[in-house]
């Protein structure tokens, strides 16, 4: 298999990024801390927010988004025991980029892509916590070629012999690597069962000196229709737990849906988890102001279905701007009767709630909690709330259907 040295470039932060300039391959602006003070001058340097995290730790484990220097100091205090022989990296937070995860199969020679995934949710979550899509639903041809282009170098850099699993991030159409995992990730099961092809057998096999030309694997498979993962969370079991996501991983399982519309599919992926997307009622909608602009388009295509917006004052001005009807009421620091009486009176049918920032966070905590205790469905993300519409949208064109896997790959 991948060799130990491999491994350590991988995941050690400063061969890692040896590895990188080598490979001429762009990372978010970054520095590398072991104190306190270090860490400070880098996040200045660089701005926030930032992302700190620790090398040689899985499932996100203490990473975090620090919006300021004193919840920088507070993690650098206590979340460094999570890797105390390492340095902490501290990365330029991407805001509003997709995330990208990409799964392959490599032996030394041939590198052969299992499959080129896109999250629905922003970068900032976690990937094991963010919903995704195979094939990619709405990326540019050329970022997809880069992407396979970088993916196959590093493969081959590292000399990979098995599987690999690489983040990647675009904005503004340029691809930022976030980390690459010379191992199987927890994305190769979805990618098996999107495909029909099953990575970790052959990985296993090459690790035990078979080539992918000995058993006859070439070329990336890409289905014609389109799988989404969704994850699956223990919420409602921890009372007081905060629903919101992040790069330290929350979910415990993960369910799929497989259509040949997104929508369709998206919507099976949430009837999987545990959600029940509405086909009617009121929906409730506060988000922060760099992404009210964003949300127009999807909030006005749930009134043409014939949904009802509430919104707090300050999403309702500017959707009121925008010719989109909305009823005002109030945040739950304003008074009652709040938009959280409203939740738990069964007045909400969906919360569209999106916040930036440490106080913001804490300010419509009671709005997520409330809507996962009363099972309504919430979505915390731009991208999330679109994909949510469409699932909506498709759902009111027809009903859902289901098939047996084995239909989606015919020549299996």
């Amino acid at each position: 298999g991948t060799s130990p040295d491999a491994i350590d470039r991988a995941e050690d932060r400063e061969r890692f990024q040896e590895l990188l300039h080598k490979l001429d391959l762009k990372q978010p602006e970054n520095g590398i801390a072991r104190s306190v003070e270090e860490a400070e001058v880098i996040a200045d340097r660089i701005g926030y927010p930032v992302v700190v995290r620790p090398s040689y730790v899985l499932g996100g484990r203490a990473m975090e988004i620090v919006y300021d220097i004193e919840q920088l100091r507070n993690y650098m205090k206590f979340a460094v025991d999570a890797s105390p022989e390492h340095p902490i990296l501290v990365d330029k937070f991407l805001e509003d980029a997709v995330e990208i995860d990409v799964d392959a199969l490599a032996d030394g020679t041939d590198v052969v892509i299992g499959g080129i995934m896109q999250h629905i949710e922003e970068a900032g979550i976690h990937s094991g916590d963010s919903a995704c899509a195979l094939p990619p639903y709405s990326l540019d041809n050329n970022i997809i070629e880069e992407i396979r282009r970088q993916t196959i170098a590093l493969a081959l850099e590292l000399d990979v012999r098995g599987l690999m699993n690489i983040q990647f991030a675009v904005k503004d159409d340029v691809v930022y690597l976030i980390e690459v995992n010379p191992r199987a990730s927890r994305t190769s099961p979805f990618v098996s069962k999107a495909t029909g092809r099953p990575l970790a057998k052959i990985a296993a096999k090459i690790m035990a000196g078979r080539s992918l030309k000995d058993q006859g694997v070439s070329g990336e498979i890409i289905p014609e229709h389109i799988s989404v993962k969704e994850s699956v969370f223990p919420f409602v079991k921890f009372p007081g737990v905060d629903t919101l996501l992040g790069p330290e991983m929350k979910s415990t399982g993960e369910v799929m849906g497989i259509d040949f519309d997104f929508g369709k599919a998206f919507a099976k992926a949430q009837l999987g988890a545990g959600v029940v997307l509405p086909l009617s009622g009121n929906i409730f909608v506060s988000v922060k102001d760099t992404d009210k602009k964003f949300i127009l388009e999807p909030v006005r295509k749930l009134v043409e279905a014939g949904f009802e917006i509430i919104s707090t004052s300050g999403t309702a001005s500017f959707l009121t701007e925008h010719g989109i009807e909305t009823k005002v009421i109030n945040k739950v620091k304003e008074g009652r009767p709040h938009c959280v009486d409203a939740i738990k009176s069964n007045q909400i049918s969906m919360v569209f709630n999106t916040t930036f920032g440490g106080q913001s966070i804490i300010d419509s905590f009671s709005i997520r909690r409330t809507a996962l205790m009363h099972n309504v469905a919430y979505f915390t993300t731009v991208t999330g709330i679109r994909a949510a519409v469409d699932g909506i949208l498709a759902m009111k064109r027809e009903s859902l259907d289901s098939v047996p896997i084995q239909e989606y790959y015919p020549s299996l």
